[in-house]
């Protein structure tokens, strides 16, 4: 690379629960630069997520944080050229990065939803990925799936 690195620049945590892992996730969510709006969003859906558990000892952060978890993929294929050739080459995926796609993903699949509101389409989503169902974990299971079956290629890593 040419240029030095952007530096990571450090997020502040969110008002109501003080994690910096919500402050990214509602980035994410956030459309037009409506951060405020975002928030309600997400902090709504956490609402409705309270009123919808059925596991009473975990609070609805934590089957938030266990939705993610489940949507994590671990490795992802990526297409690599090799000798006039094109292969899916299964590679690991950096800790960031999973983060990144697991909430891209959890809030792609939300906003695919049904429900009335985006509050109540979040909120279904993480419920049913904390179950490890709904269609971002089937997309993690595609990713997974991809990967295995591109595993005779691994030896082409760059």
């Amino acid at each position: 690379m040419r240029k030095t690195k952007a530096k990571k620049r450090p997020l502040l945590p969110d008002p109501k629960f003080n994690d910096q892992l919500v402050t990214r996730f509602v980035n994410n969510l956030m459309k037009d630069g409506k951060k405020s709006i975002a928030f309600k969003i997400f902090y709504d859906a956490l609402d409705i997520v309270e009123s919808k558990k059925e596991d009473q000892e975990k609070t609805s952060l934590e089957i938030w944080k266990d939705a993610l978890e489940n949507v994590m993929p671990h490795v992802e294929v990526r297409s690599r050229r090799v000798g006039g050739a094109n292969f899916q080459i299964p590679m690991p995926i950096r800790p960031d990065r999973k983060i990144s796609m697991a909430m891209k993903w959890l809030i792609k699949y939300s906003r695919d939803r049904n429900e009335k509101s985006m509050a109540q389409r979040l909120a279904a989503e993480v419920i049913a990925a904390a179950k490890e169902e709904g269609a971002a974990v089937k997309k993690k299971t595609d990713t997974h799936r991809m990967a295995e079956a591109n595993k005779a290629f691994s030896h082409f890593k760059f």
